[in-house]
């Protein structure tokens, strides 16, 4: 039986087994597995920042030659898995900066299972997770740090394009050369969609904010700002049809079907920022432990990892839905492992 037991490989994940490991917990990461039904939902192992080129925003990570450094820190073999590495890139990437905290919690110990957590049973102690491999794992404590995945349009040209041109994450990428001062185009209609169109606002003077219907769903605080705004505008009752581009210079433009039956729209465009949601990976979870209205998982305790079940602790995205960064999912993974360690300790006693 384990003494704790992670679901989840991105910064969250990851970073809970540091502290884990450092605790001499031993900890046993489940990484998930890289399979068809894992890439058509946006969930393969090492989280979405894993499907962001550049990190601008991750301390300690300043432009510069990481070359020599990724060489000593990551294993060949690990590092033959990563992307090329983009000749103008000054940072470190998406792939590298997860790789390289996963190669800091291999190291101090832990252990790594690539398989998907499909059912999961909190009735008892000792806790039991079941592995779409059949495998069953028992441990005392758990840390849930599956995250949540982007929801796309589902056209083919946007997979085409993912990470050049089209993004799910405009803090994450908005400061990018690529979009600079270039014209912006934002799919949404939801709080998120205006916010991440004013966020861009400090980078381009022009955003095209197209939503399916004729007004937002957005608040009336964040529509109004968005509304006043001079460098947004309004493309109502449009979804896109088709994503514009070349492998050269990636996304160039957008056609816009209308929903009401007017001619299709060519929008010349740098980027397109789908902003339709994100949906928490929580399905194994249902019925198991409690999960808001959003379908993240609920955390009773303000400031704290716990979840409605004592033992199992939560961290990253899978339980924020307002933040969703790396720096802040790294950190309640943190807390998470510290969160658990404690948990055991009171077991002992």
């Amino acid at each position: 039986m384990e003494k704790t037991i992670i679901i989840g490989s991105g910064p969250a994940g990851w970073t809970a087994a540091i502290y884990a490991a450092r605790a001499s917990l031993s900890p046993l990461l489940i990484e998930g597995a890289v399979t068809l039904e894992n890439q058509e939902k946006n969930r393969l192992p090492m989280g979405q920042i894993a499907l962001t080129t550049e990190v601008e925003n991750f301390p300690g990570f300043p432009p510069g030659d990481l070359g020599g450094y990724l060489d000593s820190a990551i294993s060949k073999g690990r590092k033959g898995m990563l992307p090329p590495r983009d000749a103008e890139l000054t940072g470190v990437s998406g792939p590298e900066l997860v790789e390289l905290i996963r190669a800091q919690a291999v190291y101090f110990g832990t252990r790594v299972v690539s398989d998907d957590v499909i059912d999961v049973d909190f009735s008892q102690l000792p806790y039991k997770l079941i592995g779409a491999t059949g495998n069953i794992y028992e441990t005392k404590t758990v840390i849930i740090a599956t995250g949540a995945s982007a929801n796309y349009l589902g056209l083919e040209s946007e997979n085409r394009f993912k990470n050049r041109g089209v993004s799910a994450c405009a803090i994450c990428d908005g400061a990018l050369p690529r979009f600079r001062n270039k014209p912006l185009v934002v799919i949404g209609g939801g709080d998120a969609a205006v916010e991440e169109a004013l966020y861009l606002t400090k980078f381009t003077s022009k955003i095209y904010l197209v939503h399916r219907r004729d007004q937002l769903r957005a608040s009336k605080i964040v529509a109004k700002r968005a509304t006043e705004h001079s460098a947004i505008e309004f493309l109502w009752n449009r979804i896109p049809e088709e994503i514009l581009g070349n492998d050269k210079e990636g996304v160039t433009g957008v056609l816009l079907k209308s929903t009401v039956g007017e001619p299709v729209m060519e929008l010349t465009t740098s980027g397109l920022f789908v902003a339709i949601g994100r949906t928490p990976n929580t399905e194994f979870l249902k019925g198991k432990l409690a999960l808001t209205e959003k379908g993240v998982i609920a955390r009773p305790i303000p400031f704290r990892t716990n979840t409605s079940v004592p033992g199992v602790f939560t961290a990253g995205d899978v339980a924020d839905d307002y933040y969703r960064q790396a720096i802040s999912a790294a950190g309640t993974g943190c807390m998470a492992a510290l969160d658990a360690e404690r948990y055991l300790a009171t077991l002992n006693r």
